[in-house]
């Protein structure tokens, strides 16, 4: 998930004023009410600093057009406190953060007449282009819309979701540009299956060791709205790799 909105100043706030409720939810009697007025020098010390933080938090919220629900917001971090188990699931989570940073990218490109122009010219070519793709021989589409094709078998085990691969590749544009490449840097890359983006991670679960594919990823499945800024990848742009899976570290 690349969700940074929560910095280091913010889940200190968040862990403060937190401790009451996890300690209602473990089991544990709180010490004082929560609409007691701070008394001593070091209580009142301790509510302005959560105060101040409070406000800068409430600020950024604020710019970012960000609502949350405090009571859920303070449910999540005293369940992570508790150590006990997450209400919603990985998937469930990544499919919240992902909606969520589309709303904020859509703010941000619809604010943008150039940056919608690129856009919208991309989401037009890719979904011409995948479409065509998908009909040519040898190219197979995933219920997700990947579209690959095996340029060589791989006889190894797969990898997992939680594995880390070691594997060489080569990034091109639709117009055939190369946005990155291991493979001319003489560097494979060795990362998690789960850490990299959806096509990718997708892909590398389908593939064997020794298995050589050709990836055709739409927007979806890659950066989507939110590349990296200053980078060769636009928003809504589909991209294309050569990935050889070489191996597996446990």
């Amino acid at each position: 998930m690349k969700f940074r909105l929560v910095t280091a100043s913010t889940l200190a706030l968040l862990l403060t004023v937190t401790t009451a409720y996890a300690q209602q939810r473990s089991g544990k009697p709180a010490t004082r009410s929560k609409q007691s007025k701070p008394k001593t020098v070091t209580e009142r010390i301790s509510y302005g600093f959560g105060l101040n933080i409070g406000r800068r938090l409430a600020a950024s919220l604020k710019q970012q057009g960000t609502n949350v629900d405090a009571e859920f917001l303070a449910r999540g971090i005293a369940d992570a406190i508790a150590g006990r188990k997450s209400q919603l699931t990985e998937d469930e989570l990544s499919a919240a953060f992902r909606s969520y940073e589309r709303v904020q990218a859509l703010k941000r490109i619809n604010a943008n007449p150039r940056l919608k122009a690129i856009a919208d010219k991309n989401k037009k070519e890719g979904d011409a282009f995948l479409a065509a793709n998908a009909k040519k021989p040898g190219v197979k589409v995933t219920k997700s819309g990947l579209q690959y094709k095996v340029l060589r078998p791989g006889t190894g085990p797969h990898p997992k979701a939680t594995d880390t691969v070691t594997a060489h590749y080569h990034g091109t544009l639709l117009n055939g540009e190369v946005f990155d490449s291991s493979v001319k840097r003489g560097k494979p890359l060795e990362i998690g299956a789960n850490r990299v983006i959806r096509g990718w991670s997708e892909a590398l679960q389908l593939m064997k060791v020794g298995a050589k594919w050709r990836l055709f990823i739409p927007s979806e499945l890659a950066y989507g709205l939110s590349p990296r800024p200053g980078g060769k990848i636009g928003p809504n742009a589909v991209l294309i790799f050569e990935v050889e899976l070489i191996g597996i570290k446990k």
